[in-house]
């Protein structure tokens, strides 16, 4: 996957990458389950794509600005206390980043490119994966921004069906990661300590607030991006669902 696959995602240039996973020295507990972040799992390319299409020549850069905004608003809204579900948020970020670049947003193109959301498959790698490490018995959960509806249309459009647990969305607790309220969620949800359940970060500030909070983490690092500089380091990095496999059995 090239740059330009990946700046619409993270909004960040790329950066050097082992093209094998890093791992932390092993101890401590037995990894006994996993929650994964939802574009750890999803592949969010196609929104990208779409946006192209419906802006000849400016979509990757709107779209860019709209993953940003997508978050910073997540952020925003948790910090000032006035929650919006991740839909919401979604459609708000479209809205100011078209605004921002003084693009005509229809009606109808709005509703195409919040629809693109709906219709999400997983990562080429994530099938066999997610198979393999369900086949070895853990447990595995979504935890992620995304709502119940946006999660429950990504596991049915990709087959996945029966390999997760739980749906943890962060409607649950009205907050978005990286509160601790929301990585907490996967605590009751397995009844396990920290210590027993890993967590798959796609983003670079996610797999930051999963340590804070006390997961072993690993950062699915798809986007070849720079390691965030927030003072905490994941257990784990790699490039694919392949290589959280190798850290998970690792700690078996």
């Amino acid at each position: 996957m090239n740059r330009r696959d990946f700046v619409s995602l993270v909004g960040a240039g790329a950066a050097a990458f082992s093209a094998k996973p890093l791992l932390a020295a092993v101890s401590g507990a037995k990894i006994k389950a996993i929650a994964f972040d939802g574009l750890a799992v999803f592949d969010v390319r196609p929104v990208a794509t779409l946006a192209e299409r419906v802006f000849p020549g400016r979509g990757e850069e709107m779209s860019a600005l709209w993953r940003t905004r997508q978050f910073e608003y997540t952020w925003l809204r948790t910090v000032g206390r006035q929650y919006a579900d991740f839909w919401q948020v979604t459609e708000e970020a479209l809205v100011f980043s078209c605004k921002s670049l003084k693009l005509e947003l229809t009606k109808a193109d709005s509703d195409r490119l919040m629809q693109s959301y709906l219709e999400l498959k997983v990562w080429p790698d994530a099938p066999a994966a997610l198979k393999e490490l369900k086949a070895s018995g853990l447990r595995m959960a979504l935890l992620s921004n995304f709502t119940a509806a946006m999660l429950d249309q990504a596991v049915k459009n990709s087959g996945l069906e029966g390999i997760f647990a739980d749906h943890l969305s962060t409607d649950r607790v009205r907050t978005f990661k990286p509160d601790p309220q929301a990585y907490k969620m996967a605590l009751s949800a397995f009844g396990l300590r920290k210590e027993e359940i890993a967590f798959a970060a796609f983003g670079g500030w996610d797999a930051v607030g999963a340590k804070w909070f006390g997961y072993p983490t690993f950062w699915v690092n798809r986007a070849h991006a720079a390691a965030e500089e927030l003072g905490a380091v994941p257990d784990g990095v790699g490039r694919d669902l392949n290589d959280l496999t190798i850290f998970v059995q690792a700690r078996q």
